[in-house]
């Protein structure tokens, strides 16, 4: 069981004892260092808006989070089951003052998190969640008066606001998307995304075929969006001999492909096809972190603009957009950030923009993916051990390889002529994750393979 505290905000195992676990406790000592954060912060009465997906803690841990700032004598605004995009989004437009959105992500069922926005509704950055860790540390927290207790206000509608934002992005091809008669199977993983995206795809007239989309949070397979997990939604679009599959994680903001012979189009895939599509409409320079494919600097390139990479995580790559002006960016996980809608990843700003792709292209999506320069991935990881000193493996290891084009700046990211290898420290789950890119899977395969034995040998 855990309780990690990082940039990805607030994570935890639910149960268990207090400080080693998401208990209770912590939910309101986390919420209320939050809240004290942004009393310092801001001047006047705050507002917050909050939502959860579908996991069965879902519900506790949100009426802890919205009573601990009611008690705080913040306002909030309640999404309930929402998307971690949708609360990004609500956040400026409601004119609030942060946001906290309750989820763990890809994690499963057993785990939750907070993860904490600022007013922009863009994840906090280190520096402030530092000080919102120290908070909860030295618990020097000031409760409301009963007469300044905060109120809670629920907004039912805030995932339809989202689609229709969705559908009036600068270059989406809306009008045309309607016109065709796509068939889509989406798989939601029983989470919020089997209400967001089937009601985005809806709103563009396609024929939608659910399958996992009942939100009660018991998960049908592994949350995260990877080929091993995704078999039932690979087979149903064969079955169902539908164009094209969706998948996304609980709180969906991470996308994935499947094409209409029923293979991944791949979660790495995901930003480049919405890059393309943007490049071709506004070109610009784009951003990745350091473990995502070089198809998308392959793709940059192609259209005479820059690629930079970042460190892993959201508020990272974030970043790196706003200081290279990037046009669009985002994650190999599945995470597009298109900053014309918001500086956040968000599943229904991708499935717009591949929509409005496939629509100018005319073309199957087996096809698109064929375009695009042939990687493939392998995405591996390792437990650690009590007392494992990651800095002491990466350092020797960046010392072995001195001889080849090496990256410290998030992990360790070497990188060969035909291939790279990215290893770092997660900053969610106690592990050490591998990933490796080669132009064959074998080859990544055997790449992953060799440094993990490096790597079990420094343990």
């Amino acid at each position: 069981m855990a309780l990690i505290k990082s940039i990805s905000g607030i994570r935890g195992t639910i149960g268990g004892k207090s400080g080693s676990n998401l208990s209770p406790l912590d939910i309101v000592r986390y919420t209320s260092a939050y809240a004290q954060w942004l009393t310092l912060a801001q001047r006047g009465k705050l507002t917050v808006v909050t939502g959860r997906d579908a996991r069965i803690s879902g519900s506790m841990v949100h009426a802890l989070v919205n009573e601990t700032l009611i008690g705080m004598g913040v306002n909030v605004i309640d999404l309930g089951l929402s998307t971690t995009p949708t609360v990004a989004l609500l956040v400026p437009m409601e004119s609030a003052h942060g946001g906290i959105m309750l989820t763990a992500s890809h994690n499963p069922k057993h785990w939750n998190a907070l993860k904490l926005l600022n007013k922009k509704g863009e994840f906090i950055d280190a520096e402030d969640g530092a000080q919102v860790l120290d908070y909860a540390a030295n618990e020097s927290f000031e409760y409301a008066s009963i007469e300044d207790l905060g109120k809670i206000s629920n907004h039912n509608n805030a995932i339809e606001k989202h689609i229709k934002y969705c559908l009036v992005m600068k270059y989406a091809l809306t009008d045309k998307i309607k016109k065709t008669s796509f068939k889509v199977v989406v798989d939601g993983v029983n989470s919020s995304g089997g209400i967001a995206i089937p009601a985005l795809l809806d709103s563009l007239g396609l024929d939608v075929i659910r399958i996992h989309c009942e939100p009660n949070g018991d998960f049908p397979h592994n949350p995260e969006p990877l080929k091993e997990h995704l078999t039932d939604l690979c087979e149903a679009v064969v079955i169902h001999q539908a164009d094209f599959g969706i998948a996304v994680d609980p709180d969906v903001d991470r996308l994935v492909f499947v094409d209409e012979k029923g293979e991944l189009f791949g979660e790495e895939y995901t930003l480049v096809a919405c890059a393309d599509f943007i490049l071709g409409k506004n070109p610009g320079s784009t951003v990745s972190n350091l473990s995502s494919t070089r198809a998308l600097a392959d793709l940059a390139k192609s259209y005479g603009q820059n690629h930079t990479a970042s460190a892993v995580g959201e508020v990272n790559v974030v970043a790196e957009m706003k200081k290279s002006n990037a046009v669009i960016g985002g994650e190999g996980n599945g995470g597009v950030i298109y900053p014309e809608s918001h500086y956040g990843r968000d599943a229904l700003v991708g499935v717009v923009l591949f929509l409005s792709l496939l629509v100018e292209r005319k073309v199957p999506v087996s096809v698109l993916k064929a375009s695009y320069s042939n990687y493939y991935m392998s995405k591996n990881k390792i437990s650690l051990q009590k007392g494992t000193d990651v800095n002491k493996i990466l350092k020797d290891l960046e010392h072995n390889y001195s001889n080849e084009r090496v990256n410290s700046v998030d992990g360790l990211k070497i990188d060969f002529e035909q291939s790279w290898i990215h290893l770092r420290k997660s900053n969610t789950e106690p592990i050490i994750r591998i990933y490796t890119e080669a132009k064959t899977q074998k080859e990544a395969d055997a790449l992953a393979a060799e440094f993990y034995k490096e790597i079990k040998a420094l343990f």
